[in-house]
């Protein structure tokens, strides 16, 4: 990962702005990577370091996905899968863009010959509990992926033999065509833009140089990930073709549902059922953490639907790492089926409470009763 796309923002280093379109992006690029081509800068360790930046900004911000996950986490959206952006050296650069350069360098990729070719992204999920979620944790996954065929290494070719150069283009991998006054470079129709075709095949592979495998891998997974988050891990996916590099695998999260918590972003929801005495009368009682418990009082007169802050006792952000709150929701239960005692008792408070009757009760009666005496008054009215 070069050091100045860690300290500056994709955007600025290709001089776009973050509404700009993919062409727009693409076009910036090439105008970076013109002017900083090792080609034009022999013996300029800055332009090669400048060089770096812009394709590791247009690695990103050229795909989609990529894009996405950065618009929304920033750089933090590749260390989370392990693995930070960037390229080792100026070869993987062209192996990945090498089609971009060849427009821009008279249609030949660097060194001539066959063109290497980034391999395509793979996509799998990753299944958690609110736990898991809550602390991070590495998972492993299983992919189906192809790698390069053990018997002929990749090549395509029979043991013992090797590839031809194409006879059309003369291992260039391009034609000229020529029509009238005009020109254009394509890619060759007999080797398909290869420079090269393999004869004898590899009966393994048939030829393909890839053979599919069943690969497994760890994912580590930062706390406080959630519901449609993704994880990018680099270099992961499908090999590239020609010896580019390897495309990138993404981590799709799904979170389940936990039986006591619900959760709403950071903060965590937990319903905690009262009796009517307790509520009246205040209580004492352990709620569930995600890491334990809490001993949590609860104040004489607690109504139906209060609301309990927990500080700091919810889920974690992913990028600043401040967590959420828990938020003990009170439920006043009434009993379905009672004892007489209980039903001598309850009715004993009913009469007090005519008698004693509070505050809120009459506003609420004053409210019934002039409610009725206007709906009276008006049925009188001829």
């Amino acid at each position: 990962m070069s050091p100045m796309a860690t300290q500056r923002d994709y955007y600025e280093i290709l001089g776009v702005a973050k509404s700009a379109a993919p062409e727009e992006i693409k076009k910036a690029y090439r105008k970076a990577a013109a002017a900083n081509h090792p080609d034009r800068n022999p013996g300029d360790a800055e332009a090669v370091e400048r060089f770096k930046a812009a394709a590791e900004a247009f690695d990103v911000l050229g795909d989609t996905e990529k894009r996405a996950l950065y618009d929304r986490y920033g750089h933090d959206a590749f260390s989370r899968g392990g693995r930070q952006p960037g390229f080792n050296d100026v070869n993987d650069i062209f192996g990945a863009f090498g089609d971009i350069f060849g427009n821009l360098f008279g249609g030949t990729p660097r060194g001539g010959g066959s063109r290497a070719m980034r391999g395509d992204s793979l996509r799998c999920g990753i299944r958690l509990d609110l736990k898991q979620a809550a602390f991070g944790c590495t998972q492993v996954v299983e992919i189906d992926r192809n790698e390069l065929c053990a018997t002929c290494d990749g090549s395509g070719a029979k043991p013992g033999s090797k590839a031809e150069k194409c006879a059309y283009c003369g291992g260039r991998g391009q034609k000229i065509q020529s029509q009238g006054f005009f020109s254009m470079q394509i890619t060759c129709p007999a080797c398909r833009g290869a420079g090269e075709i393999v004869r004898d095949k590899c009966s393994k592979c048939s030829g393909s140089g890839r053979e599919s495998k069943r690969i497994k891998l760890d994912v580590k997974v930062p706390a406080g990930v959630d519901n449609g988050m993704q994880l990018c891990l680099r270099g992961e996916g499908e090999p590239g073709d020609r010896g580019g590099p390897r495309g990138d695998l993404f981590c799709d999260i799904e979170v389940a549902e936990h039986p006591l918590f619900q959760r709403h972003g950071q903060d965590l929801v937990c319903t905690v059922p009262l009796s009517f005495p307790q509520a009246a009368l205040g209580t004492e009682l352990d709620v569930p953490l995600l890491d334990g418990r809490h001993h949590l009082v609860i104040a004489a007169g607690t109504q139906a639907g209060d609301i309990v802050r927990l500080r700091g006792k919810g889920m974690p952000d992913p990028h600043s790492r401040r967590r959420g709150d828990l938020l003990v929701q009170i439920v006043v239960e009434v009993p379905r089926n009672i004892s007489p005692r209980q039903e001598e008792l309850l009715r004993e408070l009913a009469e007090i409470e005519k008698k004693d009757v509070s505050a809120h009760q009459k506003s609420f009666i004053e409210k019934i009763k002039d409610y009725f005496a206007t709906d009276e008054s008006a049925d009188k009215q001829p």
